[in-house]
C-alpha cells in the first residue's frame, strides 16, 4: 500500500473544498479537502476546536442534526456522493463514527450494546460471526459481555464503541478522539488494535485525534488542521520529523527530538 493517499487509484473516501457552517452564520471548516485511500489509515490532527469532529460529523451525515450545513463542496465514498445523505445511508454505504465520548447506552449490557451496531443488517447468522470476531479483537469484552455498559471502565467502553461499529461490517471507520480520557498504556494498546484492524481486516481509517504522537506512530498518512483549514498535509514519518509539528503538537523544543 502506499505511504501516501494520492496515488494513482481512487481514493475510497475524498472531501472536495468542502465547508461547513452552523446555524447558518458560524463558519467552522473552510474549503477542506483530503483522501482516504483504500485500507489506508490517516490521521486528522489539530488542537481543540481546529474543526476535526466537525469534519467526522460532516461524512457521517450527522451534521444536520446540530445544525450544521455544508454549503460547499463534497463528500465521496468509492466515487458516490455522500454529502446529503441520511446517517443510515452513510452507513449502508459502508462508513462508521465511534464518537467522541464514545456514547453507549449505558444501561445496556456490552453485548446488546455491541448488536445495536448490526441494526441495519439482517443476516443473522453472520451478525453472530462478527461478535465473536470482536471478542477475538477484545478478549475482555466476552468475560464482561452481561455487564451493562455503564460499570466499565473508560478503556473497555471504548472498545465497546469500536467493537459497535465493526457490527456494521464498516469499509470506512471515523474514529473521534479515541485516547481521551485513557491512560497513556491504554492508549497504546488501543491504536496497535486499530492499526491490527485496518492491516488484517482492511478496514480504511480516519482518526481525528489531539495526540499527535501516538496518531503518528502507527498511520501511513497526516493533515494537520488549524481553524477550519488544512495547514499541513504528509506522510506520517515525514510529518514526525516537521519542526512545526514537533513544537506545537509532539511538545519537542527547538526542533530537536
Amino acid at each position: 500500500m502506499s505511504k501516501r493517499p494520492r496515488n494513482e487509484a481512487a481514493p475510497l473516501l475524498r472531501l472536495t473544498g468542502l465547508q461547513v457552517v452552523y446555524d447558518g452564520v458560524i463558519s467552522v471548516l473552510k474549503g477542506i479537502s483530503l483522501e482516504v485511500p483504500e485500507r489506508g489509515m490517516v490521521a486528522l490532527l489539530g488542537a481543540n476546536g481546529a474543526g476535526k469532529t466537525t469534519l467526522l460529523k460532516a461524512v457521517s451525515g450527522v451534521l444536520p442534526a446540530e445544525a450544521g450545513t455544508i454549503t460547499h463542496g463534497t463528500i465521496e465514498i468509492d466515487g458516490r456522493r455522500l454529502d446529503g445523505r441520511t446517517p443510515s445511508d452513510v452507513v449502508r454505504l459502508g462508513v462508521t463514527q465511534v464518537m467522541e465520548g464514545r456514547r453507549l447506552f449505558e444501561h445496556l449490557t456490552v453485548e446488546e450494546n455491541l448488536r445495536t451496531g448490526a441494526y441495519l443488517r439482517h443476516d443473522r447468522a453472520a451478525i453472530t460471526t462478527d461478535l465473536e470476531q470482536v471478542y477475538t479483537y477484545f478478549p475482555v469484552l466476552r468475560d464482561r459481555r452481561r455487564l451493562k455498559t455503564g460499570y466499565l471502565s473508560g478503556g473497555e467502553q471504548q472498545m465497546v464503541a469500536i467493537g459497535r461499529g465493526l457490527m456494521a461490517r464498516p469499509r470506512l471507520m471515523l474514529l473521534d478522539e479515541p485516547s481521551l480520557g485513557l491512560a497513556p498504556l491504554l492508549v497504546r494498546e488501543l491504536f496497535a488494535m486499530i492499526r491490527r484492524l485496518n492491516q488484517q481486516d482492511g478496514v480504511s481509517i480516519l482518526v481525528a485525534e489531539q495526540n499527535a504522537r501516538i496518531a503518528l506512530s502507527v498511520v501511513d498518512y497526516g493533515y494537520v488542521m488549524e481553524s477550519g483549514r488544512i495547514v499541513l498535509e504528509g506522510p506520517a514519518e515525514r510529518l514526525r520529523d516537521d519542526r512545526a509539528v514537533q513544537e506545537f503538537y509532539l511538545g519537542y523544543k527547538g526542533g530537536t527530538s
